[in-house]
């Protein structure tokens, strides 16, 4: 019977394509047979659910290029003519901007999910770096979208932000120069950033999320006790405590889909400028050059990192000379073998450039550190225990301050400047750097609970 059934499939249109392509392996592999842990819960939606954004991105952005025009006389006409005058353009526009901003709202939850349970944890670590890989994409996509409406704040933004890079010493003035394209943000800037953001950044977008799968698929998926359950196979060689993604997994995604979509049409419907977050109201003003709107800030999903950026002022600067002294003396009293001097070497190096270097080019930096910080988390902890279940409760503690001064530093973002406001953006940032830079010491610390050699599951 068996025979048979392969003679049937042979000379079937799938064993056909199976000769020439392995269309019905990669599918068993990667979805009919792919074993994830049977306790996946809440958290575990927004991994589909960010893949589920990136197709709608995708898709809607390639209906909207159909009717814009990138020419600095033509962009906003095109964009209104979009939202009036094409059929069902504005559902395609608002469909676009509020995925936007709900890829974000996604991919935040999926990187807490990995922060909370271990996910970048051996071995684990190459999933977590295509991961934060496919973030900073996603900031490059975003920004380079942000300008392609070419309202006042889309204008202004990218002003703002291109300049940042004339700080950098040396190469600075030439590299702003670079990419706008011109002296001033201009047609040629806008040519250039409909470019990346229609064609060279969705291709390393998408090889970036495949090389994530292809990954993740490779070792297997984390799960809330942080256990492998490729440790406890049956005879069949089957993970013991696995299920099949597909049927139960892609039914179980398939709920959260749904609630997704009513959230998403429901904003799209009702609100899809979100009290001015998700769209402002000076991008509905045609960019003006001449007159530069009231208050420039970016949209919500960089204003934790441009608070970063805004509270790096010349006290700052100081204090984070103090930290970094203090950091390179703890590494000569502490530190063995080699890095006991190089580190602190290097540290009275970057001490001398910072005295040097105005405050404006180290808030670059802090705010590029903030991001390329997650690269690194894989090694900074050391927990014995990847779950926060088994972790003490002052680990839990310091996730949540962590997190707490992460939102904390996204609303400032979103506010105008002030004294109170600089300083308290000022700690955050240092309660950020500092989560990081102490997860060595804090992390092994403490009494942890014992992770059960099972998964613990209860059917629902």
């Amino acid at each position: 019977m068996a025979t048979a059934d392969k003679e049937v499939e042979a000379t079937g249109l799938t064993g056909w394509i199976d000769r020439r392509f392995p269309m019905t392996s990669t599918w068993k592999k990667h979805v009919s047979e792919y074993y994830a842990p049977k306790n996946f819960n809440f958290w575990y939606f927004f991994g589909s659910l960010a893949l589920l954004v990136l197709v709608n991105q995708i898709v809607t952005g390639i209906f909207l290029t159909m009717n814009y025009k990138p020419d600095a006389t033509l962009a906003f006409a095109s964009v209104e003519y979009i939202m009036r005058e094409v059929p069902w353009g504005w559902l395609i526009r608002y469909m676009h901007s509020t995925g936007a901003s709900m890829f974000f709202v996604v991919v935040y939850l999926h990187m807490f999910r990995g922060l909370m349970y271990g996910s970048y944890r051996k071995p684990r670590e190459l999933v977590w770096i295509f991961g934060c890989a496919i973030f900073l994409c996603l900031m490059a996509e975003a920004f380079f979208g942000y300008l392609l409406p070419w309202g006042q704040m889309s204008f202004w933004g990218a002003q703002v932000i291109v300049n940042l890079f004339s700080a950098i010493p040396f190469i600075g003035p030439d590299l702003s120069l670079w990419i706008r394209g011109d002296y001033v943000v201009s047609d040629v800037t806008l040519n250039r950033f409909f470019a990346f953001h229609v064609i060279a950044i969705p291709l390393v977008l998408i090889g970036l999320v495949v090389a994530h799968l292809v990954a993740l698929h490779e070792v297997g998926s984390n799960n809330p006790d942080g256990i492998e359950i490729k440790a406890k196979k049956g005879p069949d060689g089957i993970p013991l405590d696995g299920i099949p993604f597909h049927p139960y997994y892609s039914v179980h995604d398939f709920m959260g889909v749904c609630v997704f979509l009513l959230i998403f049409a429901a904003i799209i419907f009702f609100a899809p400028e979100m009290g001015g977050y998700f769209l402002e109201a000076n991008n509905f003003v045609p960019a003006n050059p001449l007159q530069t709107p009231p208050e420039i800030a970016p949209v919500w999903y960089f204003t934790a990192f441009y608070a970063m950026l805004r509270a790096t002022t010349d006290p700052f600067k100081i204090v984070l000379m103090i930290v970094i002294a203090l950091l390179g003396g703890l590494a000569l009293v502490k530190g063995r073998g080699k890095w006991r001097l190089a580190l602190p070497v290097l540290a009275a190096l970057v001490l001398i450039f910072m005295a040097l270097t105005e405050s404006k080019f180290w808030g670059v930096v802090v705010m590029g550190t903030a991001v390329v910080s997650l690269f690194f988390l894989p090694w900074l902890d050391r927990s014995p225990v990847k779950s926060i279940r088994y972790r003490p409760l002052f680990h839990k503690v310091f996730y949540a301050i962590f997190i707490f001064a992460f939102l904390m530093l996204g609303f400032l973002g979103t506010r105008p400047p002030s004294p109170a406001a600089t300083l308290i953006a000022q700690i955050c940032a240092l309660i950020y750097f500092a989560f990081f830079l102490g997860m060595p010491f804090w992390t092994p610390r403490g009494r942890f609970k014992t992770p059960p050699e099972r998964v613990h599951y209860k059917p629902h």
